[in-house]
């Protein structure tokens, strides 16, 4: 601990103290950022890579901050080399951008005589990372199947249908609803969060056995992720 206080030789004595809330408080609110992303982001294209870069990113901001401390030398440095990287390498993965920041910033600070910075700076990053690897942060599981179907009798009489699905799963969505013209009835398009996933051959048997159901196939819904 008494290393860590006096590691730094830079001109500006870093306080370590103020280096690690500066962190966590860029953690906790790139985590509250990533928190409503998940739970306002309405289309289709969701990234859980990209989710996970809003909680790093903060992070490393604030340690870019402490490792400039008004030196504006550092700052044209900065610069220049994010400028070899976005020009230079072109980044699919938002949480590559993520470790190559992280990367910079540590040798940034590892090369300005800031070297409690870089070792607590280094240590906290792999901790978010690690956080985000253990708990899979991110990642979306809402239903577990995808189930489609034509219902040839009158709507009115669906009641059937329908609690014969909330018999096996838990949570259900009509997901669509459409006149087939040609045959009469209607295609339906359901997601299921299962009761127990190992009894979706007797749902299947079940629903095919009910009058009016024909066509019935089902698709494994995957996590709402980009792979």
């Amino acid at each position: 601990m008494e290393w860590l206080r006096s590691a730094d030789l830079a001109a500006v004595p870093t306080d370590f103290a103020t280096v690690l809330l500066g962190m966590l408080l860029a953690f906790l609110c790139g985590q509250s950022i990533a928190w409503t992303y998940m739970f306002t982001h309405p289309g289709l294209s969701y990234s859980r890579s990209f989710v996970n870069s809003l909680i790093v990113i903060p992070v490393v901001v604030s340690m870019v901050m402490q490792v400039l401390a008004n030196n504006l030398v550092t700052a044209f440095g900065l610069m220049a080399v994010f400028a070899i990287v976005r020009f230079r390498n072109i980044l699919r993965d938002t949480l590559d951008t993520s470790y190559i920041l992280t990367t910079i910033v540590l040798g940034m600070a590892s090369g300005t005589q800031k070297y409690a910075t870089t070792v607590v700076g280094c240590l906290f990053a792999i901790a978010i990372f690690a956080y985000l690897k253990i708990s899979n942060f991110g990642a979306r599981h809402r239903y577990d199947i995808i189930l489609n179907l034509h219902w040839s009798r009158p709507l009115p009489e669906i009641g059937s249908l329908d609690r014969l699905l909330n018999r096996h799963s838990r949570s259900l969505v009509r997901a669509s609803q459409r006149t087939n013209e040609g045959h009469g009835g209607v295609d339906l398009s359901y997601r299921l969060l299962l009761r127990d996933t190992n009894r979706t051959p007797d749902l299947l048997s079940e629903l095919r056995g009910l009058d009016g159901v024909s066509r019935v196939t089902s698709v494994k819904a995957e996590d709402e992720s980009e792979l």
